[in-house]
């Protein structure tokens, strides 16, 4: 679609809410381990938990450790590293693993590949890599072909580009998945999915949550088959605070409408 999106309306109602983290719920840093959620955040998401009976879950390329970190206290259901990690609303866990000799071979030929490109990093995630060149977009060219090769050489991969990042993960798992996979269990079944993500590996859930008549938004600019978009992680900030306020302010409402009508009750 074109950039020419809409900002997307205030929600009200029967939904299910995923977020993807870093350039959604966080502003992206110079280094993962710098990315934090704000306090005004995690209050927003715990709101929408509670007044949708739990059915808020965290989509991302992290690990689903690393989200819980993140996210602390809180626990949300989750979806980690493009979805070969999920835990579902009831605490089970599903994954998707290589097998361990393919592992330890593809750590030991990108840790050697990467030696000879200062800046760039290796993130291994157990059942996938990711090759961060954000402190050296010089290598990006050098990065993409590495994959590639990598991918062409090992048929059980697929390549997954993102922002100064390249990620190698097990075929058939994606963002898109992963939500396709809660919309079918509770709480999330039933509710009307929304979905908030910046990235190329957010293309999949905008797929999905768009073929399941949902609401999908796209931050920041970029072509994307999302419906909305919000400009920046401000924007996404603003708008989950107006939703939270909204809702805190319904509840209110709800509160001195059965307390008048109580009062009115033991006055007749």
């Amino acid at each position: 679609m074109a950039d020419q999106l809409s900002v997307p309306p205030v929600l009200k109602g029967n939904h299910a809410w995923f977020f993807d983290l870093d350039g959604t719920l966080a502003e992206i840093k110079p280094h993962p381990d710098q990315v934090f959620l704000t306090s005004e955040v995690r209050n927003a998401l715990h709101l929408l938990a509670q007044k949708n009976e739990g059915a808020v879950a965290l989509v991302s390329g992290r690990s689903m450790a690393e989200l819980d970190t993140l996210a602390s206290p809180l626990h949300f259901p989750l979806a980690g590293v493009h979805g070969a990690q999920r835990r579902d609303f009831n605490g089970k866990t599903h994954t998707v693993e290589l097998p361990s000799d393919v592992v330890h071979t593809l750590h030991d030929q990108l840790t050697t590949a990467l030696a000879v490109m200062p800046g760039c990093e290796l993130e291994a995630k157990g059942m996938a890599f990711a090759l961060h060149y954000r402190q050296a977009p010089q290598y990006e060219e050098r990065i993409m072909a590495l994959a590639q090769g990598i991918v062409g050489l090992y048929p059980q991969l697929a390549l997954q580009p993102g922002k100064c990042v390249v990620e190698l993960k097990p075929q058939g798992i994606s963002k898109g998945e992963a939500i396709a996979a809660f919309m079918q269990e509770a709480p999330f079944r039933g509710r009307t999915p929304v979905f908030v993500g910046d990235d190329l590996t957010d293309e999949a859930g905008f797929r999905v949550v768009n073929q399941l008549n949902g609401i999908s938004i796209k931050v920041g600019p970029g072509a994307t088959q999302a419906q909305w978009r919000l400009a920046s992680v401000a924007d996404v900030h603003q708008w989950l605070q107006t939703i939270a306020d909204n809702q805190l302010l319904q509840e209110k409402a709800l509160t001195d409408r059965r307390d008048g009508h109580e009062s009115l009750s033991r006055s007749i």
